[in-house]
């Protein structure tokens, strides 16, 4: 069999493949500490899986509209208007199969043989293989922890091309964890509109992020700013709706349009009483997230200390999104080399850096029990001393 040529040029995913092994090796018996997956440990708040219950007892089951049911789109527009300051009506909103089905379905959408989309480094792992899967050519540019892991308005500029349409925006960041300034915001955004082209917002952990840190939405910084952003996101992370698969994309009409059209002959709707349950998590209290975010602020410290007292790999504070991004270069192990031996030795799953493009880094996700921090840290401590006695 001949296979299309676009999927010999995508990389399968290795936080999917290195979180699937893990999982495998629990059900063999063996007692693995998982650190690979961006998937919170709590249970979906009860008040959505109650609102979803409803929606099914109520024959909330059949076909719905290809871009969401009209209550969950108004829903997330009052969201984006009220708490992003993002101008946007029910007719900018689609509702997707998870905040990547919005991103992969905006590739198809935006992106033609021959552009351009500029990904700052380190990435979260998908998105140069979306770019490549609609034909694009994904330009990335290195950031390191000089400028804190973050692109700069000249690195941005210089990457700018004629065939440039793109630019990949993620704050919080996912692996890094950086949260942009305002100031830092502001500047990228000057450097869009200069030069006419667009930006995709990824802001899936908006509401998880710690300390002085702020959470600004780029579009909102302007007239001119607001015509060229697009924005993604949905509520896997901060309600623990992973398995929900439920995300979105607000944007121009004109493009909203063109996505929903493809998903209309591709996925069709989003899960129809799922989305009853995500109406109840944007309308209902929000006691539930912030609970969750002050776990995951423990939880964040407790590690940080850990792996402060580990000689010979270090990690820059995160002020948002739920990982640590540890710089292991001193272990003269690649990421592939250190986060195999450390689950076969050790029984710890972690995500390689090379998958963000990062090899000297690994990442590891905070978003787990605290008994599993302490114990998998202590096995990392143990393993990283055998590499460098």
């Amino acid at each position: 069999m001949k296979l299309a040529a676009r999927v010999g040029e995508v990389t399968p995913s290795l936080t999917l493949a290195i979180a699937a092994k893990a999982k495998a090796m629990k059900l063999d018996g063996i007692d693995v500490c998982s650190f690979s997956a961006g998937e919170p440990d709590f249970d979906t708040p009860a008040h959505i899986k109650a609102a979803a219950q409803k929606a099914l007892d109520e024959g909330k089951t059949k076909y719905g509209p290809a871009a969401g049911e009209p209550k969950l789109r108004q829903a997330i527009a009052r969201k984006l208007q009220n708490e992003n300051h993002l101008d946007y009506n029910a007719e900018n909103v689609i509702v997707t199969n998870g905040g990547k089905h919005s991103l992969f379905n905006l590739m198809l959408a935006l992106i033609e043989p021959g552009d351009e989309v500029i990904i700052p480094a380190p990435y979260w792992l998908s998105y140069p293989e979306m770019v490549k899967l609609a034909g694009g050519k994904p330009v990335i540019v290195q950031t390191d922890a000089a400028t804190e892991y973050k692109i700069t308005p000249a690195q941005l500029r210089s990457a700018i091309t004629a065939n440039t349409k793109l630019f990949v925006f993620n704050s919080p960041c996912n692996p890094t964890g950086v949260v942009y300034t305002p100031t830092e915001i502001q500047a990228l955004a000057e450097v869009i509109v200069e030069q006419d082209i667009l930006v995709v917002s990824d802001e899936i952990y908006e509401k998880i992020i710690y300390d002085d840190a702020k959470h600004i939405s780029i579009g909102s910084l302007g007239k001119e700013i607001f015509a060229r952003t697009i924005v993604s996101s949905g509520f896997a992370k901060a309600y623990s709706m992973t398995g929900w698969r439920l995300g979105y994309l607000a944007g121009a009409v004109e493009l909203i349009k063109a996505v929903s059209t493809i998903q209309g002959h591709s996925t069709s709707n989003v899960c129809t009483f799922a989305q009853y349950g995500a109406i109840a998590a944007f309308e209902d209290s929000q006691d539930c997230v912030e609970q969750m975010r002050l776990a995951f602020a423990e939880r964040r410290q407790v590690m940080l200390e850990r792996i402060r007292a580990i000689p010979g790999i270090s990690c820059a504070p995160p002020n948002g999104a739920f990982y640590l991004f540890v710089n292991i270069s001193k272990t003269g192990l690649s990421s592939l080399e250190f986060c195999d031996s450390l689950l076969e030795t050790q029984q710890v799953a972690a995500v390689p850096g090379i998958a963000f493009g990062a090899d000297d880094h690994i990442r590891l996700s905070y978003a787990t029990d605290m008994a599993s921090i302490e114990k998998g840290m202590d096995r990392l401590h143990k393993f990283v001393q055998s590499q460098l006695s």
